[in-house]
């Protein structure tokens, strides 16, 4: 397959303006947590722990937004499912827990940011809005039009990553002001989000026909490589490339199916990793704070 993939050229296959925006964020926040964090009142610098996530973050945006797994996600729809298993569930919390405490107080505490993330931070707002904008999106005519232009396809892209940051901020928050939640509630949150969260990769898995154009029709295919390959590339392949079958061991109809329960097995493990760290956190503050035994007086 990689040897096919070379025919989309260096521009579609690593990105490099892409790669440029991710440094930058990397030198960014390198400078503001590190040598100018005085200048932005800022207090310790991050710890090792902090800022190995903070770079694993970029890493994996890049990894997902940049590299051949880019184009490869508007070729076949399970590539897809691992971007957004990734995109939409792993990236943010390796932000949220990789900048300092001190600098998301900054931001999410100005009068700006705080009434709006108060409002939609709230647990049920914040898990019906995630869960609804991606079932939504999921929707073929929904997809269909995000795979269509690359207005759409960023809009819709950036919208969904906004709502994953605000679900996983009442369980991961650093900030006091928004850490309502007690574990015990934190638990049951997640538990919900990953119930929500099965019906849009039912859709996908029992489905059966593909119910994807972006994946199943010449002329929609061709149009979702657009948001990738450039226009020149493109139109240099038209008549050298017939599908995204071409590309894949898998029937259309397979990978869609596969894709769904890669989604549905990558939400599992990223709330269940989450899912256990609270609930062994919570129950070892619940142990500290039984009573010991009495000794026997008569020992």
């Amino acid at each position: 397959m990689w040897l096919e993939l070379q025919i989309f050229g260096f521009r579609a296959l690593w990105s490099p303006y892409f790669l440029l925006f991710v440094l930058g964020l990397a030198l960014v926040y390198f400078l503001i947590t590190g040598p100018y964090r005085q200048k932005f009142g800022g207090g310790d610098k991050p710890s090792k722990k902090q800022q190995s996530m903070f770079y694993i973050a970029l890493f994996l945006l890049y990894v997902v937004k940049g590299s051949p797994v880019d184009l490869l996600t508007h070729i076949m729809l399970t590539t897809h499912m691992m971007q957004m298993a990734i995109y939409y569930l792993v990236f943010p919390i390796l932000i949220i827990k990789g900048i300092p405490k001190w600098l998301w107080e900054k931001a999410v505490l100005s009068p700006v940011i705080k009434p709006g993330l108060s409002f939609l931070s709230k647990p049920l707002i914040s898990i019906l809005l995630f869960n609804t904008l991606f079932s939504l999106y999921h929707l073929p005519d929904i997809f269909n039009f995000a795979k269509s232009s690359q207005i759409a396809h960023s809009s819709i892209s950036v919208t969904i990553l906004i709502a994953a940051f605000i679900v996983w901020w009442p369980v991961l928050t650093p900030v006091k002001e928004f850490n309502r939640m007690p574990s015990l509630g934190k638990i049951f949150y997640i538990f919900a989000n990953g119930v929500l969260i099965t019906p849009a990769c039912v859709l996908i898995i029992f489905a059966d026909v593909p119910i994807y154009a972006a994946y199943s029709q010449d002329g929609a295919w061709m149009q979702a490589l657009a948001l990738c390959v450039p226009n020149d590339v493109l139109q240099g392949l038209t008549y050298a490339i017939s599908g995204p079958e071409m590309f894949s061991p898998l029937t259309t109809l397979e990978d869609q199916q596969l894709g769904g329960i890669i989604m549905k097995i990558s939400q599992e493990i990223t709330y269940g990793v989450i899912l256990a760290r609270i609930f062994f956190g919570w129950f070892n503050r619940e142990s500290l704070q039984i009573d010991p035994l009495p000794e026997n007086e008569y020992s």
